[in-house]
């Protein structure tokens, strides 16, 4: 078989598409990674061909062993040749394709990031058994599956904090560029046994209203981040002399229950001294209460932080930027706090928290924009009986999370929690199917219509 070489490889796609031709094309292009610690152009081989369910693609990081076991292969050989041979799976794309995650410790917990494409982990697509990292299917067809912006996919992750009251809590921290929308689906009832959390979300409006005016009551939060801050970072030296004891790296998370028997080794007074502190600090945040199933708009300037034991899809502006207002343990990833700086753009007021109106796409389905942000949105789809909707020919790609059990996709059942990415144009086919109860949550960028 013939290797093609292409700058465009969807240009490539669209030939064989309209073509119609069973035999199998190969096509060779160069992917940058921009997601490496250090970026470089990865040579790529993709064997495509029509089947069933239209245009369906291996791909192959280029080797020598790649490339000859291509060229000896017969345009009428069957992509299963290749799915075997190099365990790659054999994808879709002119439908969805099933994401699989990829964990991502931190000091609260950990996340699980569907679409996240960085240093620090890259998500797949495939399944269990055989799969790719995700930003070369987005290499090989960019309008489809990512608007043309591969680096702009939204961003779509798990938030799964521990339990623990004070090591469970994220950063209090806000964004200039990134907006973010959580949708509670799990409160843990060992943190939270009446099945109500909550998040740190901007600042206490009738602590703000004591003062003469908002630069005074900057002034005084500051202050007593400040003093959290001296108090926290001389804890911290210390837990970090018993981290060196027990042979842990300064830069490794550590389990709650280690923090809190090394805590318990520091002075009385100094472990007093902190949550004093501590509180004094919070007293000047506002808590919203959350149970499973509430949402959270969080735009740009808003400060936040989601509380111990509340986990929450999240779907984001792919961006890493944040300032850090405080943390109630050491920030492992910078050695600074942000919180002068973040005070300079901070919102004081509040975001109001606005849904969309219910109304039902077809009998038995209900569906509700739950944020319409300038670079994407986010629908919710709960169905009060057995139903379909259609997600073919859509004009952007979407990026589908079902909530619990009850969701199908084209005939597969998918899991609680799983996500599909659905590339733009998918075929007539790619029904989404509900059974009663069932949610999904489905967001859309509002860039690049294909």
């Amino acid at each position: 078989m013939k290797i093609h070489s292409a700058e465009v490889p969807e240009r490539f796609l669209l030939d064989i598409a309209k073509a119609g031709h069973s035999e199998l094309s190969a096509l060779q292009f160069s992917h940058f990674a921009f997601y490496l610690a250090e970026p470089e152009l990865i040579h790529l081989i993709a064997v495509v061909g029509m089947g069933q369910c239209g245009l369906q693609a291996c791909l192959l990081e280029e080797s020598e062993a790649t490339r000859a076991f291509v060229e000896q292969m017969s345009p009428g050989a069957a992509l299963g040749e290749l799915e075997q041979w190099f365990d790659t799976p054999v994808l879709y794309i002119e439908r969805a394709v099933s994401l699989l995650p990829v964990t991502i410790p931190k000091p609260w917990g950990r996340e699980i990031w569907f679409t996240g494409m960085e240093a620090r982990g890259v998500a797949r697509v495939g399944d269990e058994s055989r799969s790719i990292p995700l930003p070369w299917l987005l290499a090989l067809a960019p309008q489809r599956f990512s608007a043309g912006a591969p680096e702009q996919l939204t961003l779509l992750k798990i938030l799964d904090p521990l339990p623990d009251e004070v090591y469970g809590d994220l950063y209090f921290e806000m964004h200039e560029h990134k907006q973010e929308v959580y949708v509670v689906t799990h409160v843990d009832e060992r943190a939270w046994p009446e099945g109500q959390g909550g998040i740190r979300y901007g600042f206490n409006q009738a602590q703000r209203s004591q003062y003469g005016n908002d630069d005074a009551f900057k002034q005084a939060y500051l202050k007593a981040v400040q003093d959290y801050e001296r108090v926290r970072r001389h804890i911290d030296e210390r837990l970090d002399q018993l981290k060196r004891a027990a042979g842990v790296a300064i830069s490794d998370p550590v389990p709650p229950e280690s923090l809190n028997a090394w805590m318990e080794q520091l002075p009385a007074d100094l472990q007093h001294q902190e949550l004093q502190l501590r509180r004094a600090m919070e007293s000047f945040i506002q808590v919203m209460p959350l149970s499973v199933g509430d949402v959270v708009q969080v735009p740009c300037h808003t400060p936040h932080s989601l509380l111990h034991g509340v986990r929450t899809v999240e779907f984001q502006t792919p961006v890493y930027e944040r300032k850090i207002l405080s943390f109630a343990q050491k920030v492992l990833t910078q050695s600074h706090w942000d919180t002068e700086e973040a005070l300079q753009n901070v919102a004081l007021d509040a975001a109001e928290q606005s849904l969309g109106e219910e109304f039902c796409p077809v009998e038995g389905l209900k569906a509700q924009k739950i944020v319409d942000f300038s670079d994407f949105e986010v629908w919710r789809y709960s169905a009060e009986q057995a139903c379909e909707l259609s997600l073919a020919r859509q004009s952007r790609y979407q990026l589908l999370m079902s909530i619990g059990t009850g969701v199908s996709y084209a005939g597969q059942a998918l899991a609680a929690e799983q996500s599909f990415l659905v590339p733009a144009g998918a075929r007539p086919t790619a029904n989404l199917a509900f059974t009663a109860g069932a949610v999904a949550l489905i967001a859309i960028p509002r860039i690049g219509d294909c």
